[in-house]
């Protein structure tokens, strides 16, 4: 459609970030329920469910374009407010997890933050959570690998903060996207078959 840069391979491409970072999130989920109360636990599940969802509407709003079918920007909008929802969750319970643990509850941030500070938070935390749990699990090598994917998700926003009005900044946003997501799933799925689901914090 003229005025857009998104072509069939970009929008479709765009998926491969989202689809990883659904894979990781369900391994989470699975190994991670039995270490979680009950609210916990659903704060991870509807944080993961919607980042996924976030992901899933923005490439399904490029393929639409791409293809032709038409421009729908609801599904572009609604791309930061249930991002940095999903996020802000998904590491908030993994903060939370770790600090119930040890007994800590006066862990509630203010949830009056913008949507960027939120997923500064999510990211942040989730980052440094499975770092900590990397740590306790005798693979502390894993740490450098959620640090870079913190820093991949922080040039992904920068960049997608600037707009993505031409292709090739399209191209370099999802290429760091894609690197986060690999980085995140690579780490997840290491701890995964590492036995994180049997570890005891």
């Amino acid at each position: 459609m003229e005025g857009y840069v998104f072509t069939i391979p970009m929008a479709l491409f765009d998926y491969i970030p989202s689809i990883l970072f659904g894979v990781s999130g369900v391994m989470l989920m699975r190994s991670l329920y039995n270490k979680m109360a009950g609210g916990v636990f659903a704060c991870l599940d509807g944080g993961v469910c919607i980042a996924f969802l976030a992901g899933i509407l923005k490439a399904t709003y490029k393929l639409l374009i791409a293809t032709g079918i038409g421009a729908f920007p609801l599904l572009n909008n609604l791309f930061l407010p249930l991002e940095s929802v999903g996020l802000l969750l998904t590491g908030l319970s993994i903060v939370l997890m770790l600090a119930l643990k040890k007994k800590t509850a006066a862990l509630m941030a203010p949830l009056t933050l913008g949507c960027i500070s939120m997923m500064v938070l999510g990211l942040g935390g989730m980052c440094a959570g499975l770092g900590v749990v990397a740590g306790k699990m005798k693979r502390a090598w894993l740490i450098p690998i959620f640090i870079l994917c913190f820093f991949c998700y922080m040039g992904m926003g920068y960049l997608a903060s600037r707009g993505g009005e031409t292709a090739s900044a399209n191209w370099i946003e999802q290429g760091v996207n894609t690197l986060g997501q690999l980085l995140l799933f690579f780490g997840v799925r290491t701890l995964y078959k590492g036995g994180l689901r049997e570890f005891k914090l």
